[in-house]
């Protein structure tokens, strides 16, 4: 029997939200939900394998909950909830954790990254198993597509590896209990567009992140027009013009970084970007860069804004999602515990 198509995705409320968070995933949300019914959560139990200020975690939460609406999300027509509400997302992640085996955590590149010239024995449990709870908030819906920039396409994969194990493993239960086999899908990734991975505007090479020392290295979604049209005028360039085709972009990791932006931003893909300014200065590019980015950013930090001042109305509508949520989350988890043999 063919899985009803279906939209999960998240975001850790672990610090500001970025250009990188939007492109790379929020920005997604909103067509998608005009073609599959979605739940769009903000993973808070994901965001303290490293150690949260409860007070900031709170705000983060409404603030990433707020961005998902304001950026055109509809949190009546689909679900918007925050993690920790639906307690199956620790039920089923602890059975994933029994699926999962220790060496397809350690070979996960991020983890690597993360804890590179540290001492990872002094790092959370939780930091390197948080692969399978994010497994489990996917399948819990049994997600048959997920919206992620590219650096989470190694952990879809492991979702599906450890989706694939749980069918063959309990493959005999499944049929005994005359439930469909196979259980789980094996969720594709939605990976698509011109910024799957938003750069740094410093260094091109490295990603856009939170954690960067230098402010001046990414958009913030909340930043104001000034502040956003400031980094991108201030962005890191080479000297060159830009070039009129892609082939032109390689070995200029700045130049791919900044038209893959106004690409992404713009809604076209960037051929059609170096055909309007092939042959053309960054003095002419950057503020054009600046004036896209700003109309579309700032509406959407404004209406979060206007969200956050009342912040009885985000809990409301997370609260609401969270109920939704955790009728389709007992339902599979009613199943999966039959299928692994607890008694209720």
């Amino acid at each position: 029997m063919p899985f009803t198509p279906r939209v999960f995705s998240g975001i850790q409320p672990s610090g500001e939200l970025h250009l990188g968070n939007y492109l790379g995933a929020i920005k997604r949300f909103v067509p998608l939900q005009q073609q599959f019914p979605c739940l769009y959560c903000v993973v808070d139990m994901h965001a303290i394998t490293v150690w949260q200020d409860p007070d900031a975690l709170r705000r983060a939460t409404r603030e990433v909950a707020a961005t998902y609406v304001a950026a055109g999300v509809d949190p009546q027509k689909h679900i918007v909830f925050n993690q920790s509400r639906v307690v199956q997302h620790a039920e089923l992640a602890w059975i994933f954790n029994c699926v999962a085996r220790m060496g397809w955590m350690s070979r996960m590149t991020q983890w690597k990254d993360k804890t590179a010239g540290k001492n990872a024995e002094a790092e959370s449990l939780g930091l390197f198993a948080y692969p399978s709870l994010m497994a489990a908030d996917i399948l819990l819906y049994k997600a048959t597509h997920v919206p992620v920039g590219d650096d989470q396409k190694q952990h879809l994969e492991l979702t599906r590896d450890i989706a694939q194990k749980f069918n063959n493993d309990f493959g005999p239960s499944i049929r005994e209990q005359g439930l469909d086999d196979p259980y789980f899908p094996l969720t594709e990734p939605v990976i698509t567009g011109p910024a799957t991975r938003v750069m740094s505007l410093r260094d091109g090479k490295k990603k856009m992140s939170k954690s960067d020392a230098s402010d001046q290295a990414r958009i913030l979604l909340m930043d104001d027009a000034d502040t956003i049209a400031k980094k991108l005028k201030r962005a890191t360039t080479d000297a060159e013009p830009l070039p009129s085709e892609e082939k032109g972009l390689e070995g200029r990791p700045e130049a791919g970084n900044l038209v893959g932006i106004y690409a992404a931003l713009a809604g076209i893909d960037k051929a059609e970007v170096l055909r309007r300014f092939g042959g053309q200065g960054w003095g002419a590019f950057k503020p054009a860069l600046a004036d896209l980015a700003v109309a579309e950013l700032a509406p959407i930090a404004a209406e979060t804004r206007r969200m956050l001042a009342d912040p009885a109305y985000v809990d409301g509508f997370m609260a609401d999602g969270a109920e939704r949520a955790g009728v389709l989350a007992e339902q599979t988890m009613s199943e999966v515990r039959r299928i692994v043999g607890f008694i209720r």
